[in-house]
């Protein structure tokens, strides 16, 4: 009986663990106070949006696939798989896991930009995104 008990407090301390391990570690307010913090200022809204919904010399801009504004369900532009809202206000998972903020800033700063988002640029994004509201 005692190896049983052992057994199944192992096997839940294991389940929480594995929980936790999932749970969100930051916030969109603190991913926007990092970046600024990278940056040496604040990121700045009206300048988000601009650089959201520019182009920037190529065929797409964030808002391509995220919407304008950013506050409903997007489609990527060329797979057409759908995206959860991006405005942190629309969406309480966004922003909320810094690997997979630190994943989508690469890779989607590569798709707009073709080449990696400056700290000022992230930061100005999250003050937009962080701005809307329902």
């Amino acid at each position: 009986m005692t190896s049983l008990r052992t057994l199944t407090l192992a096997a839940l301390c294991a389940l929480a663990a594995t929980s936790i391990s999932h749970a969100a570690d930051t916030t969109a307010a603190q991913q926007l106070a990092h970046w600024s913090a990278q940056a040496g200022s604040p990121g700045n809204a009206d300048k988000g949006k601009v650089f959201f919904t520019t182009r920037h010399g190529g065929e797409w801009s964030c808002a391509s696939c995220h919407g304008t504004p950013p506050t409903a369900q997007g489609k990527h532009a060329s797979t057409g798989k759908s995206i959860a809202p991006l405005a942190p206000a629309f969406n309480p998972k966004a922003f909320t896991d810094t690997a997979k903020v630190d994943k989508w800033f690469r890779r989607n700063c590569n798709d707009v930009l073709s080449r990696e988002c400056t700290a000022v640029e992230k930061a100005d994004v999250l003050a937009y995104l962080n701005a809307l509201k329902p």
